[in-house]
């Protein structure tokens, strides 16, 4: 359904929606990955290790705003079971136990 304003002009969000989908039907997983890739280079050339941190503390923020103890036990356990399932023995802590240690210090967090 186009979205049209008084002068009969394709309106911005229409215009984008078509693109969009003109782009979608033109291009394959490569391209998107490509353009991905060339995006997140140019990010970590313009920004520095504390831009990374604050992105980092507001989604893990915003993350436990959402999510309750039972999500962190069911990711904690598939974590443990995945890493457990896998022939990695590099002599790290296990993600099990990183999970375990990580949930077990944001608990304390969320008490204090």
């Amino acid at each position: 359904m186009a979205n049209n304003n008084r002068d009969g002009k394709m309106s911005l969000e229409e215009a984008g929606r078509k693109g969009g989908e003109a782009t979608a039907r033109n291009h394959d997983k490569e391209f998107y990955q490509e353009i991905g890739q060339k995006g997140g280079e140019a990010t970590a050339r313009n920004h520095d290790k504390d831009f990374y941190q604050e992105i980092g503390r507001k989604g893990g923020e915003a993350t436990a705003r959402n999510h309750d103890k039972e999500f962190y036990q069911e990711i904690g356990q598939k974590g443990g079971e995945a890493r457990r399932d896998s022939d990695n023995d590099d002599g790290k802590m296990s993600r099990e136990e990183a999970g375990r240690k990580g949930g077990e210090a944001r608990a304390r967090q969320r008490r204090n």
